[in-house]
């Protein structure tokens, strides 16, 4: 991470599911370090696009000089 500026993406984990017609997304904030909210889970971005199996799980992570952070989930499957 960087001490100024963060914008990273990357792979989490995959399964042997060949299949991703769908993606779904779900993401938390965090402002100044002291207040977080969301939920970011993989089990919130399947469901938010109908997902039953999934085939691989990718996070982006955004902070700018740690006051403003975000982690976002993207589950790919069908």
């Amino acid at each position: 991470m960087g001490s100024l500026y963060t914008n990273v993406k990357s792979p989490v984990t995959a399964t042997s599911n060949s299949v991703s017609s769908k993606v779904g997304t779900a993401s938390a904030s965090s402002f100044m370090g002291i207040i977080a909210t969301g939920d970011a889970s993989i089990e919130k971005a399947s469901k938010s696009a109908g997902i039953t199996k999934i085939h691989h799980v990718d996070e982006e992570a955004t902070s700018i000089l740690g006051f403003i952070a975000k982690y976002k989930v993207y589950v790919y499957g069908e």
